[in-house]
């Protein structure tokens, strides 16, 4: 039974990040003329997607706990499990905040804040493609007991 419910859990996870990251986002930027307008979106809908990552995150990790108690610490799929919720934490913390305190204070062409933001932005999109083929791994049946 918990089988179902954890794959549940991935799907949705795993399917919120590739159907946001890799198709919602780049269609509205693709789309709307107004970029501002694009890229508010789409940090709603990349906060929307990290509140899901923890939430599913979480859940499989309590039930890889429950499954093998103090033997978790030797699964490398529940290493896997943390580190993907660890890299959510960390975008949606700490890496938008700061993206969205610059943003506030504006990105003037060539000025140091825009560079800073691009900086943050490169960092937030290589944690999401991480925590992206994390997802396939889990997926696809990563277990190696």
């Amino acid at each position: 039974m918990y089988l179902i419910g954890e794959r549940i859990l991935i799907t949705l996870w795993v399917g919120a990040l590739w159907a946001i990251g890799y198709l919602a986002v780049p269609t509205l930027f693709a789309t709307l003329q107004d970029r501002m307008l694009a890229g508010m979106l789409a940090g709603k809908m990349f906060t929307a997607v990290s509140y899901i990552g923890l939430l599913c995150g979480g859940l499989l990790l309590l039930g890889e706990w429950s499954r093998r108690g103090r033997a978790l610490l030797r699964s490398p799929r529940a290493w896997l499990l943390l580190g993907m919720v660890l890299l959510v934490g960390i975008g949606q913390f700490w890496l938008q905040p700061l993206m969205v305190a610059l943003k506030a204070n504006g990105l003037a062409a060539g000025t140091p804040q825009e560079a800073a933001f691009a900086r943050l932005h490169g960092i937030a999109a290589i944690l999401y493609l991480f925590n992206s083929v994390g997802g396939l791994l889990l997926a696809a049946g990563f277990r190696l007991r």
